[in-house]
């Protein structure tokens, strides 16, 4: 199975942004040396005890402690001394230092070393978005939410372009009392709506500013502000906002335009706990076999004991199972669907066929004219020209033509510039088999659609067809109105959880696909001037709007814990569309529940969810108990000593989360769960259960009637999963167990994995 998660890695970096390696900068926060660096160091996270054994004590040497470890300065000039690079107070004992395989021997004899690991590189995983999902300006959830004010979300992330009109503070009210970061600009660039922005060792030019967008446009989706006539090359065009609008936003750079660093995100997490963040953002991550050597996963357990609530991005790895990041239970997780917006672009074959596509630039002035269309594919002697690489192109004639070019080696955008640098007039990009029907508007340098696979392969057999093949392309726009969304994005990571089977994972889905969002960056057609908004995707982009809706809820209902908030979440998702049909993967086939989890977010259901699963952080040690994790594993996440031996351990399904993930073995026997509900909604109310049981698995429900007669009281139910003695041909079943009241349905969603042996 791990050879199978490393399988899935490698495969994902298909639909990856970024990739990262590192280096090192100066940094004003922590005092570090700039010293030349050797082949035999590297930056390593190290894991320690506690001083005295129980961080909650206070100690307050921590980095005297921390520096004990460091062997001391070897004589040899050859090599660089250890060097301590963070120390960490929150989000993990120990600290990141930069050592040789020498200094680590020396350091493993020490008492109180736990483990060390090379640090690892992270990658990173709007107009229309807020009004697809119910959010509408001075009525319903925003007004009750008063659209995030008092919230402060930390976007962990590539920095921010302070200067974009999302981020002005007019009319924003000052930081809550209890903030304190820093805002780290060479001149003063914060405000009351972005009021803190830091950086790291290596991301970059020593200061947050935003090398490459990424950040910008996250931290906008999350919390931007109201900005008329936001559109990119006019499409799309109306009132950018953000989810939280009048949530405040604080940044932590931890990449630079080629690298995210793992020490310098753990360094971001300890220090916005410190400053008082009431939501994380990450839109980052990598796939993990386990939580104690997961560093987002730790410093993320850390931030949620301080109430804290962390969202990240579930990764860019799908469709392939096994695939999703961060995948702990006291993080929501959020894969990526699309919106009911199209930036619409059609090829017209010469035998009349019409194929809709997209693109954001669509060019007024392209003529309607058939012209020349070229495979380069066709090429027998190249295997790479069917991917238009400017070495492919240089053996091939494409002036004046329209060129076929298939999704893959080298990035979308930079097809158009390799085929308009060999003279070619529009490209028709066709999507690899596995994205299917998860098509792109993206910035593109000359006329282009982006279409399907099964379109690109209606183009190629056309191609075939006749000796001389003609197209076109026509530009239609922007159109609203596609009952099919929201539709599973194909590059969206899949589930069963490969950390812990038994909690299903991806928590949730959201908007992450052609998001218009905030930029300050040249676009690639238009070198000469920066522009004001793009439209990118990836569950980068599902997350902020995720965690957006979290600081939107913490408004409204500040005595809500992180899990709550994510229950309430989760169980008033949607599994319909807009055609109110079930909700669609990429290939417009029914989305199974590894891909949607719950399914998709709706706010405002969420604001009012009758019934909340809560789970109290010290429900999560026997919880880690049952994972079976040794003592010293789950003291690394817990930041104190552990005894399994004296917890009494729970298997997964016994933690009070607000879905099932069933695993049915060869000769099965029942499987019995409990969970505790609060009732946040009417204080008399009753709620019926309505069970939709997977195929080949009974579901038993005790009581079947929940009878609550004052707000915040908590009931609990028993749950029977028993395998049926015929078992179905699939390997995955799904179905939900759903509370039912006259105002409220809180549905939580039911996975089962049959196994074979």
């Amino acid at each position: 199975m791990v050879q199978f998660r490393v399988i899935v890695t490698l495969i994902g970096l298909i639909c990856v942004f970024f990739s990262f390696t590192t280096y090192a900068t100066e940094h004003p926060v922590y005092q570090r040396t700039n010293q030349e660096e050797q082949s035999n160091s590297q930056v390593y996270i190290v894991h320690c005890e506690y001083p005295d054994g129980d961080r909650n004590t206070g100690y307050q040497d921590l980095d005297s402690w921390y520096l004990s470890f460091l062997p001391a300065t070897t004589s040899d000039s050859a090599r660089e001394a250890p060097r301590l690079i963070y120390s960490y107070r929150n989000v993990l004992t120990g600290f990141a230092a930069k050592l040789s395989p020498d200094d680590l021997k020396e350091m493993e004899k020490m008492d109180g070393f736990i483990s060390a690991h090379p640090e690892r590189l992270l990658d990173l995983y709007t107009t229309h978005s807020v009004s697809f999902f119910g959010l509408h300006q001075n009525m319903g959830f925003w007004n009750d939410s008063n659209y995030g004010k008092g919230v402060i979300i930390g976007v962990i992330d590539s920095g921010i372009f302070p200067d974009h009109p999302s981020f002005s503070d007019d009319g924003m009210p000052p930081p809550p009392a209890k903030w304190k970061g820093q805002c780290e600009f060479n001149v003063t660039k914060c405000n009351n709506k972005l009021i803190g922005a830091r950086y790291f060792q290596s991301s970059g030019n020593g200061t947050p500013w935003d090398e490459n967008g990424h950040g910008t446009h996250t931290a906008s989706t999350a919390a931007g502000r109201f900005v008329p006539g936001a559109n990119i090359f006019g499409n799309a065009n109306g009132t950018a906002v953000g989810v939280a609008p009048l949530a405040h936003i604080a940044v932590y750079k931890v990449c630079s335009a080629l690298t995210c660093s793992e020490s310098d995100t753990l360094a971001a997490m300890d220090m916005a706990i410190d400053d008082g963040v009431d939501v994380l953002s990450l839109s980052l991550g990598r796939l993990t076999n386990n939580f104690y050597q997961d560093n987002i996963a730790l410093g993320a357990f850390s931030a949620m004991e301080k109430g804290v609530f962390v969202s990240c991005a579930a990764g860019n790895s799908g469709p392939s199972s096994f695939s999703t990041s961060n995948e702990a239970p006291w993080i929501l997780t959020v894969g990526a669907s699309t919106i009911d917006r199209k930036i619409k672009a059609t090829a017209v074959l010469g035998n009349n066929q019409e194929l809709d596509g997209e693109s954001a630039f669509q060019p007024s002035d392209f003529p309607p004219t058939l012209l020349p269309l070229a495979y380069p594919g066709s090429s027998a002697s190249d295997s790479n020209a069917k991917y238009c690489t400017p070495a492919s192109l240089s053996n091939v004639n494409v002036v004046g033509k329209v060129v076929l070019c298939e999704v893959g080696i080298t990035a979308r955008v930079d097809k158009g510039k390799a085929v308009k640098a060999a003279g070619g007039a529009a490209m028709i990009l066709m999507n690899t088999e596995s994205m299917a029907n998860t098509t792109l508007a993206e910035a593109h340098v000359l006329p282009v659609t982006h279409i399907s696979y099964a379109d690109g392969l209606k183009v190629k057999e056309y191609i075939n067809s006749t000796l001389i093949p003609t197209a076109t392309i026509e530009f239609k726009g922007t159109i609203i109105g596609d009952d099919r969304a929201p539709v599973v994005a194909g590059f969206s990571s899949r589930g069963p959880n490969f950390a812990s089977p038994g909690i299903l994972k991806p928590d949730i889905i959201g908007p992450g696909v052609n998001i218009l969002a905030a930029w300050h960056i040249s676009l690639e057609n238009n070198t000469n001037t920066n522009s004001t908004f793009n439209m990118i995707s990836g569950t980068s982009m599902s997350c902020p709007h995720l965690s957006g809706v979290a600081a939107l809820l913490k408004s409204a209902h500040p005595d809500w814990s992180p899990a709550a908030i994510k229950s309430a979440i989760m169980t008033t998702a949607d599994v319909l569309n807009l055609g109110s049909s079930l909700i669609e993967d990429e290939t417009y086939l029914p989305a199974d529940v590894f891909a949607t989890g719950a399914g998709h977010v709706n706010p405002s259901k969420a604001n009012d969810p009758g019934l909340i699963y809560d789970i109290e952080p010290s429900d999560y040690a026997p919880y880690l108990c049952g994972l079976n994790y040794t003592d010293r594993q789950v003291g690394i996440i817990l930041q104190r000593k552990a005894n399994c031996s004296e917890i009494t351990s729970i298997r997964e399904g016994q933690l009070n989360y607000p879905s099932f993930s069933i695993q049915v073995r060869v000769n099965p026997t029942a499987q019995v769960y409990s969970r505790t509900v609060t009732n946040v909604g009417q204080a008399n109310s009753t709620y019926i259960v309505e069970i939709d049981s997977p195929p080949g698995l009974d579901v038993k429900v005790e009581p079947t009637t929940l009878v609550f007669s004052e707000v915040k009281q908590k009931l609990s139910y028993q749950v029977t999963f028993t395998p049926l003695a015929t078992r179905p041909n699939t390997t995955f079943n799904q179905g939900s167990i759903r509370w039912i009241s006259d105002k409220h349905i809180v549905r939580s969603p039911i996975a089962v994995r049959f196994f074979s042996s």
